[in-house]
Formats: C-alpha cells, structure tokens, sequence
C-alpha cells in the first residue's frame, strides 16, 4: 500500500542531485553507458549513507527530472537504428521512452537541459535503455532503513502522464 506524497518532506537541492548522477559515469552521445549498473551500485551505496530525507529528496528530483522530459516530441520520436519490416521506424514503447528519459538523466545535467527544444538532442537516447536508474534510491532506501520503499513522489514519470507535455492527450 502506497503512503501517498508526503509535501512536506525536505527537498534535495537540484545541484546536489546533478552531483550525484555524475557517479553513474554516463557521458551523454555514447551508444552505451558502460559501467552503468555499477555505477548505479556506487550510487545506492552513496545514498544510502545519505540522511533518509535526502534518499527521498533524490527520488523526487530523478521522478521530477523524468516527468519534465515526458513530452510528445521526445515520446514520438522513433527508436534510433530500428525499424520495422517494412522499412517504417520503429515506435518507443511506453516503457523504452521511460527508459530513453532516464538515459537523458543519467548523461548528466549538460545533456538533460540541452535536449528541451531540441527532440533531435534527444533522438540518440531512444537506442538507451536506463532502467537500472529508476531503482537506485529505492534500493538505498531499503539499505538505509530495513523497509521497502513504499511511497508515491509529486511527479508521476510514467510515459505520457504529463499533460503539459502531452496537451492532446489531455484536453
């Protein structure tokens, strides 16, 4: 059962969570991010030494860091290096563009705020699959406390829930 948004919980500054994706290593216009699950490893274990206010605080920014990128020119963007039979491109999933904005995170804050007004920064990540990312303070929070993480964060990243990003899916 979901705790639900607790708003008054303390918020991780945005520089200090720029600081710590920079452990994941990921250098943005690389086919693949190696060392990804390790550095998704160091990065649990750094947070999990963190105060549980900021493992929680870093789970708001990445959820918040995922909804701003969830918007139409990104989410139809087709996957780069794929099509279909028929030669058409090959559509992201709800899933794989998830995976694609967490992939924009992981490169790092140059990288996250170059691709807004340009899909075409953004067209290389769809060939990413970040998932490892979306568990990282889940699982320092596990570390940290003994306790699953069982809350809900402000921003609901899941494809195609910001309708600022998507107005014709929600008007």
């Amino acid at each position: 059962m979901n705790s639900g948004v607790d708003p008054g919980l303390p918020v991780m500054a945005w520089e200090r969570f720029w600081q710590l994706i920079e452990v994941l290593g990921c250098k943005a216009g690389i086919e693949t991010c190696q060392g990804f699950e390790e550095g998704c490893a160091r990065l649990t274990a750094i947070l999990s030494c963190e105060p549980v206010g900021q493992i929680i605080g870093f789970g708001e920014r990445l959820a918040e860091a995922l909804y701003r990128l969830d918007q139409e020119p990104f989410g139809t963007l087709p996957v780069v290096g794929m099509g279909l039979s028929d030669g058409s491109p090959f559509p992201q999933s709800d899933d794989s563009f998830l995976y694609s904005r967490a992939a924009v995170v992981a490169a790092g804050r140059q990288a996250y705020e170059s691709v807004f007004g340009h899909p075409e920064r953004f067209a290389p990540f769809t060939a990413l699959q970040c998932e490892e990312l979306l568990y990282v303070h889940e699982e320092a929070f596990e570390q940290a406390t003994g306790t699953e993480w069982d809350r809900l964060t402000r921003y609901d990243y899941e494809s195609c829930s910001n309708k600022d990003g998507w107005p014709e899916l929600h008007s």
